[in-house]
């Protein structure tokens, strides 16, 4: 595990050499959910590395893992400030030149946003559950979650894998169900990513429907979308054969 200083906060991350490293390819930044970290990915992204042949790049946001607190209160561009500010620092920093970027839920947001950036160059997107805008789905199922955390042993499981539980779940709950929140949309970015995305979504994600990828499928130039029976919120927990086999076919068609 290493720390790199992002606008002076100590951000964790570690590198995943693939054990079948193909010369030249790109590294494959990984980029967790709202509640994630980096030991909240498990091994999934090591097995992405060995099925690609793409180094995984894994990093906790600040306020998540061990990462540093952010210190700052949350608003709904919290999601552009990563993609805009902290990951194309965090890129420039580790030397990563073309990456391909793998999002989960907020993650997949911040892939989508900076993909849209007018200077982003990348060689593809994996976003799993993305958001583009604020469905009812979303704000039902953080209600629940949120009744979970007060009446079982979420709290104790969290705090396995961060700082300060307590404080990032009542960050993500509070702007999430926030009401100016609810006009959150990034429909804007999607026609300006230039790279191939694949976009993963569980047909039982208890936070959206298939109407997020549906829509980035309309707007993005180069789109494919995988649509995952038997699956929540999480495809890499849930269906994690078929997505590493679904993520290595796309980026062999990259590559090879």
């Amino acid at each position: 595990m290493h720390q790199i200083d992002i606008a002076g906060r100590a951000i964790e991350y570690v590198r995943l050499p693939s054990a079948h490293a193909r010369a030249g390819a790109p590294a494959m930044v990984f980029l967790h959910e709202g509640l994630g970290s980096i030991s909240m990915w498990r091994d999934f992204p090591q097995r992405v590395a060995d099925a690609t042949g793409c180094e995984a790049v894994v990093y906790s946001r600040c306020g998540h893992g061990r990462s540093s607190p952010c210190g700052v209160v949350r608003t709904p561009r919290y999601l552009h400030a990563e993609a805009l500010e902290v990951l194309p620092e965090l890129l420039a920093r580790l030397e990563l030149e073309r990456p391909f970027l793998f999002g989960h839920s907020d993650g997949a947001s911040i892939a989508l946003l900076y993909a849209g950036r007018p200077d982003a160059v990348l060689s593809g997107l994996i976003v799993l559950a993305p958001h583009v805008m604020v469905e009812q789905e979303a704000v039902d199922g953080i209600r629940q979650t949120v009744e979970a955390y007060g009446s079982s042993d979420m709290p104790q499981r969290l705090a396995r894998h961060h700082r300060d539980a307590d404080a990032l779940f009542a960050a993500w709950s509070g702007i999430w169900l926030s009401p100016e929140f609810r006009d959150w949309n990034i429909e804007h970015c999607l026609p300006a990513i230039a790279c191939p995305v694949l976009a993963v979504q569980g047909e039982n994600d208890e936070y959206a429907t298939m109407e997020q990828i549906e829509r980035i499928a309309r707007m993005a130039p180069d789109v494919a979308l995988l649509k995952l029976a038997d699956c929540r919120h999480s495809p890499h927990k849930d269906q994690p054969d078929a997505l590493v086999a679904a993520v290595e076919g796309f980026v062999r068609g990259m590559l090879d």
